[in-house]
């Protein structure tokens, strides 16, 4: 057997369509770094790895293949992403950039997916824009310790994929601007946020499931907005009542004016490096 011939229900073509996809994971921590992994698993072909983050001691509850070696060499994250990639699939075609994504741009203009694992409502925010104005699905994961009365925790998170035309996050309420106001006013007060492995895993499954829909539908059951919502203590994972809500809303907050960079060519593809090869581009 092939190493794919178990998924070959995805469609009789679909290892060359996933092999010539291209996916840009922004934010390689505890979400993103499951996202590297189970894309190389299903034979996700390019991908475009940025985080600006080096692994440390806490990373290693949940960073997955992070080791304490990697903590001892201060190694990148997009670095432990990409051994891990090819560790799964030796054929990839990996381009990690230690760095902001706002610096590295033109190479997410490339992608044919982004998948956003950030912590804040600021990043989430900017990264919807570029992708709608670049007409890129945006699938953005996250997760949230709440806590409740009697000393107990609410384990709670989201997917939402933003696709271009469909609703947005702001329309869905998830991005206001009374919640990014909130949150510029408390940066740098609230110290780490509580992550754990588990829920990470699930949101990452969910959302390496709508991607792979996206790219090779397997059903004919599709919907033009998606929000999934996590309750770890109820361990569901089940559709937001905004999918309902917004089944036929049509977004205000992004025109079709607003799309497309006159300066961008679609015969420009992202320049990978070699294995092993800190300093090239192919």
């Amino acid at each position: 057997m092939k190493r794919l011939d178990r998924q070959s229900f995805l469609g009789c073509n679909s290892d060359e369509v996933l092999d010539a996809a291209t996916v840009g994971l922004v934010g390689l921590g505890g979400g993103g770094s499951h996202h590297g992994q189970q894309l190389a698993h299903v034979g996700i072909g390019g991908f475009v790895l940025v985080d600006p983050d080096t692994i440390d001691l806490s990373n290693t509850n949940r960073l997955i293949g992070g080791t304490q070696l990697d903590v001892d060499a201060n190694l990148a994250k997009v670095e432990i992403a990409a051994r891990l990639i090819r560790g799964i699939h030796p054929g990839a075609r990996v381009k990690a950039l230690k760095s902001d994504w706002r610096l590295v741009l033109d190479d997410l203009k490339a992608c044919d997916v982004l998948l956003g694992a950030v912590d804040s409502f600021r990043d989430r925010d900017q990264l919807e824009r570029f992708a709608r104005r670049f007409m890129i699905p945006y699938v953005d994961v996250g997760m949230d310790v709440l806590e409740l009365p009697d000393s107990q925790f609410l384990i709670s998170g989201q997917v939402i994929v933003s696709m271009p035309g469909g609703p947005c996050l702001r329309c869905c309420n998830f991005i206001t601007d009374e919640r990014l106001e909130r949150e510029a006013e408390q940066y740098g007060a609230a110290g780490g946020r509580p992550q754990v492995v588990w829920p990470n895993g699930v949101l990452a499954s969910t959302a390496v499931g709508i991607v792979l829909e996206l790219l090779t539908p397997w059903h004919r059951t599709h919907s033009r907005f998606i929000y999934m919502e996590y309750d770890g203590n109820r361990r569901t994972v089940s559709p937001s009542h905004w999918m309902a809500a917004l089944e036929h809303h049509e977004c205000p907050h992004y025109q079709p004016s607003e799309t497309g960079d006159p300066d961008f060519d679609v015969r420009r593809r992202v320049r990978f490096e070699a294995p092993g090869d800190t300093s090239g581009d192919l």
